[in-house]
């Protein structure tokens, strides 16, 4: 008798810690758990990474736990990392964070120096529901440079699905891929392998309804938690092949029932961040002023920090990076925090005079200072003007508003556009089209897990100790 078989999936991604949205999301996957149990039927529930993100107080004080805390008491039954989990918290923090999960860790191309997966990551598994088996593999983006520092050999996420697809795919009647990899590339496995169902995420993408390519439906849910995904699927079991897929999203919107014991337990785990990021680091005499359109006390302290902690003698970094003035008095680390929240990393790059002077002048214009900044881990309100040490940079802003660089001088000389210059920056610089001449750069050299905040405190306990 050929029968067809229901199958719901539920999945959320990239909540970036926006954790008042978790309640909400905690309730309506509850209240779908149970509408599906008293029916017989059978859901799943994924979360596809970047669950974490150390802008928050409470994944920062808890270095992640807290986000694990909560996603224990849901009904999440599999996930896998993205990369503010994987790149942002230390390699030590990292191997130990995912212990306390009830909850199955798929993750199958990072290993440590030993050429072994983290002890709590599975790279593939299969289920049994309603007499379907389910089988899953979970991937991550591959951050090279950044894992490599931290001590993590990365692997090809393409090479090492095609070494762990051929086993599941022949034991599974339904082959389920978590992918935080973004949507071209799923849009790119989907085209070329046999996958039934891609749980994507990275790229922040609302899919709804939920493609399908090369008979393989591709999901993504947005980003903050604003929504939940909701996939049906019909399996033939004589045929033995999916009849159908479907995938729309459910959007959870500020009215949107919470769940209580999630809102109790983010209260406790706020408690316990307030108690934690009060420590005191250092005492200023005076305040540090920034201004994001001019030169600024607090900027090029930040700049001269960045210089000595790299070892470099140049260093530039833009002043949208701190969100407001440091008063006098005790500095905290929740202070340090809420002016500098960014998961930003410092970085040494290699450039000729050319690509130097290319980069300073592309900085001086009103849309540079004036970008509002998504993504490259920027989590301010505009990029603000660079701030400088160790060169010196002669600009006039006309009354008009328009910037002009007249020149840019290390030590007395004009920089001379052949010649190798190493500079101190913030990663964020190194990525995409932002500054293509410092992306185009052969030599960078990325410091981890150091945040540009810890360059902050370092400088401020060297001048300004407890």
């Amino acid at each position: 008798m050929v029968e067809q078989k229901q199958l719901y999936i539920y999945h959320t991604n990239d909540l970036h810690s926006q954790l008042n949205q978790w309640p909400k999301i905690v309730h309506y996957l509850e209240q779908q758990k149970q509408h599906h149990l008293s029916r017989g039927e059978h859901a799943l529930f994924f979360d596809i990474g970047d669950h974490a993100d150390r802008v928050n107080p409470i994944t920062e004080a808890t270095l992640g736990r807290g986000n694990i805390d909560v996603i224990n008491a849901s009904p999440i039954q599999y996930a896998t990392i993205g990369n503010n989990e994987g790149v942002t918290f230390a390699k030590n923090t990292l191997e130990h964070l995912y212990l306390p999960a009830n909850f199955d860790v798929l993750l199958s191309n990072l290993y440590n120096e030993q050429g072994e997966l983290p002890s709590w990551a599975k790279p593939a598994m299969t289920v049994k529901t309603h007499g379907l088996v389910i089988g899953m593999i979970g991937l991550t983006a591959s951050f090279y440079p950044f894992y490599y520092a931290m001590g993590w050999d990365i692997q090809d996420p393409l090479m090492i699905l095609d070494e762990e697809l051929p086993m599941i795919r022949e034991q599974a009647d339904i082959v389920v891929l978590l992918s935080h990899l973004g949507l071209f590339r799923d849009e790119q496995i989907a085209a070329s392998r046999d996958i039934d169902v891609i749980l994507g995420s990275h790229t922040h993408h609302r899919l709804d309804p939920a493609p399908v390519v090369n008979d393989t439906l591709i999901a993504q849910a947005g980003k903050l938690g604003t929504h939940v995904g909701k996939i049906q699927l019909t399996y033939d079991t004589g045929k033995k092949e999916m009849a159908e897929a479907s995938g729309t999203l459910v959007s959870l919107g500020r009215d949107a029932p919470k769940a209580g014991h999630i809102t109790k337990k983010l209260q406790e785990l706020q408690t316990e961040a307030d108690r934690n990021l009060n420590e005191v680091v250092a005492n200023r005499e005076e305040p540090l002023a920034v201004s994001w359109t001019e030169p600024s006390a607090f900027s090029t302290f930040l700049a001269r920090q960045l210089r000595s902690w790299c070892r470099t003698e140049i260093a530039m970094v833009h002043s949208g990076l701190l969100l407001a003035s440091l008063r006098e008095g005790n500095v905290t680390k929740h202070d340090l925090h809420r002016l500098c929240p960014h998961p930003i990393n410092p970085c040494v790059v290699h450039v000729k005079g050319h690509q130097l002077t290319e980069a300073i002048h592309q900085s001086f214009t009103e849309k540079m200072i004036h970008l509002p900044l998504k993504g490259y881990g920027f989590r301010g309100h505009k990029l603000g003007r660079l701030a400088f040490a160790g060169l010196d940079v002669d600009v006039e802003k006309s009354t008009t508003g328009f910037y002009r660089v007249n020149g840019v001088y290390f030590k007395d000389r004009k920089i001379d556009e052949n010649e190798d210059y190493e500079v101190a920056t913030a990663d964020m610089l190194t990525f995409g089209t932002l500054y293509p001449s410092i992306a185009a750069a052969k030599d960078k050299r990325y410091f981890t897990p150091e945040f540009i905040r810890d360059l902050i405190t370092w400088g401020l306990k060297n001048e300004n100790p407890v």
